[in-house]
């Protein structure tokens, strides 16, 4: 089954081919004082210190960046911008745009948490120059001492650029084709890879993005703590604004993480607009479990358009706490947009932003596992939730039989192809690895295009003109010739008992004599005080959950500590990695720390 059809503006001839990076000099002519970018920064001021940009001056900016840039490397050579997230990394992502020069938006190598995906970037894009800023040099310069990496040719300081540089900018003309930067993805199965995306492939993404979330109300502004070096937090932060000149407020990870009300406040701080923002799952999970009476009093979240949920799995339990925890403070309950997309296809895919709350079904869990999508009562014995991630904007998605590379019906599992504008011609300096991505090719097209199509390795399934994500092909679990989806799994084993923490939970299996074997592992719920811990009654309960309501034996169920589970970038599960560490014996255990304590 497939669904959506391209947008008429971004093909061939179409009024929407003129690179989006060339939107900067149009809004600084049209409406240059209006503003363009605000950066807020919690480290100056507890309450936020607002930094505006407006579209004369973020114009100046970008060129000046240009001129220093090309001053230090030439056009296709790499960037890495290693900054902390500020009004310059925006400068310099648009400075490269200007200049030709392939942006590798990366972070601060302090950045905790990161190490290795860094390491893999960087040493995989050879960049010719960093840009950093004075205060961050320190970690550069050890991250460039400590690692077998290139050295760049020359380091600029973002802060440093003379914005009279600006004045020698001349336009270069920018193609469709040309490589605008490298979005590397967050390595949660295999070493991080690059992927090449076009001036074009941004600029029909964020129209899409726009498309998608249908802000045909007055003055929407855009509202973020997202990273810039994701995908989603990029598009959402950079792209999206760009299309019709409005206004983005942002401010940085840390920042939220440490006190997640402040995206609250940042949007309820906006009366009179219309709100648009996004994030992953655990972060309204987040704020859905921090959001007090008395934290939200005073707040209004009525100006709140579209909130999009995407980049992991979608949780049902979240759609609702969060709708209950906020709706005192105003959420309407259209407001969650529960959304699909990747970096192979710049990164927005769906998205469910009708304005109505979000669609959730329940299916047969025991027909899913066979590839059948089939409606039961929320109550039924082996009903499992799934939730709608809405319809495609200007791009095609088909549900696709990857063996046969045939299109599957209506209510069939298969895999998530997609075609459109927005989808990459490949990764970076590897050509075996896009062949068999983005070279997709369709046995029967019957009216589809033929290919590219590009490979997501995600399992879905459309019903009633949606679209549903299963899980990922490479995480199935497969035991006595039955398919089982690792997220169900790590549901079941969280919900077993109070001591496994929400949402750390890896689920993966290993080859068997006659079937592969379930290994859980889960991370200690911090909330559970270790003297009153008891592991035989938590593996108990965990065993005893998944046998019931999946069927299938665990081979063996690991409670480690906080921290353990591997994550990509973007918060998901990363259970390949998780599973490596297992092997190599490197997860730090519950019962090892408990050893200790005696």
């Amino acid at each position: 089954m497939a669904l959506g059809s391209l947008l008429p503006e971004l093909l061939p001839g179409g009024s929407g081919r003129t690179p989006l990076i060339e939107r900067v000099a149009r809004w600084a002519r049209e409406k240059p004082d209006a503003p363009a970018f605000t950066f807020v920064d919690y480290s100056l001021d507890p309450a936020g210190r607002h930094i505006t940009l407006n579209w004369a001056e973020a114009d100046r900016r970008a060129r000046a960046t240009a001129v220093a840039l090309r001053q230090v490397t030439g056009p296709g050579e790499r960037a890495a911008l290693l900054l902390p997230q500020t009004l310059e990394y925006m400068m310099t992502m648009l400075g490269a745009m200007y200049a030709h020069v392939v942006a590798v938006p990366l972070f601060s190598p302090d950045l905790p948490g990161h190490a290795d995906r860094l390491l893999g970037a960087y040493t995989d894009s050879e960049p010719a120059v960093i840009v950093t800023t004075r205060n961050a040099l320190p970690h550069v310069e050890k991250f460039l001492a400590d690692s077998d990496v290139p050295q760049p040719k020359e380091i600029l300081f973002a802060e440093e650029v003379d914005e009279a540089l600006a004045d020698s900018w001349e336009d270069e003309p920018i193609g469709f084709d040309d490589l605008a930067y490298l979005q590397y993805t967050s390595g949660s199965t295999r070493r991080p890879a690059g992927v090449e995306i076009t001036h074009g492939n941004v600029t029909a993404n964020a129209a899409q993005l726009w498309a998608g979330w249908a802000p045909e109300k007055p003055d929407p502004e855009l509202v973020s703590w997202l990273p810039l070096f994701h995908d989603m937090g990029l598009i959402a932060t950079m792209a999206l604004p760009l299309v019709r000149g409005d206004h983005a407020i942002y401010t940085d990870p840390v920042s939220f993480i440490m006190n997640p009300m402040r995206w609250l406040q940042l949007i309820a701080a906006r009366p009179g607009k219309n709100v648009y923002t996004a994030g992953p799952n655990f972060a309204y999970e987040y704020v859905a479990s921090t959001a007090s009476p008395e934290k939200l009093a005073g707040l209004d979240l009525s100006g709140l358009t579209t909130c999009l949920n995407g980049a992991e799995p979608i949780r049902t339990s979240t759609l609702s706490t969060f709708a209950d925890a906020l709706a005192p403070a105003g959420l309407r309950p259209g407001a969650q947009a529960p959304g699909y997309g990747l970096a192979e296809a710049t990164v927005f895919v769906t998205a469910a932003a009708e304005d109505v709350p979000p669609k959730i079904i329940s299916v047969d869990r025991e027909l899913l596992t066979q590839g059948e999508l089939r409606l039961c009562g929320a109550d039924a014995e082996r009903a499992s939730t799934l939730v709608s991630c809405g319809r495609p904007s200007g791009q095609i998605v088909a549900i696709v039989d990857p063996d046969a590379r045939t299109e599957q019906p209506d209510g069939r599992v298969g895999e998530i192809w997609v075609h459109g504008p927005n989808t990459a011609a490949g990764y970076w300096r590897n050509s075996e690895r896009s062949q068999d991505t983005f070279g997709g090719e369709l046995a029967e097209p019957a009216g589809l295009p033929a290919g590219p199509w590009t490979k997501t390795g995600d399992y879905g399934v459309v019903h009633e003109g949606e679209l549903y994500v299963t899980g990922r092909i490479k995480d199935l679990i497969i035991v006595d010739g039955r398919n089982h989806y690792p997220q169900d799994i790590e549901v079941t084993a969280q919900e077993a008992h109070p001591a496994v923490r929400p949402d750390h939970v890896a689920a993966f299996a290993l080859p068997g004599e006659e079937t592969e074997r379930l290994i859980v592992v889960a991370e200690r719920n911090r909330r559970v005080p270790l003297g009153r811990l008891d592991l035989d009654e938590v593996e108990a309960a965990v065993r005893g959950a998944v046998n019931v309501e999946h069927e299938m034996s665990v081979h063996e169920f690991l409670l480690i500590e906080p921290g353990g589970v591997s994550r990509t970038s973007s918060g998901k599960i990363a259970r390949a990695a998780t599973r490596r560490r297992y092997l190599d014996g490197g997860l730090p255990t519950t019962a090892a720390r408990l050893a200790s304590r005696r």
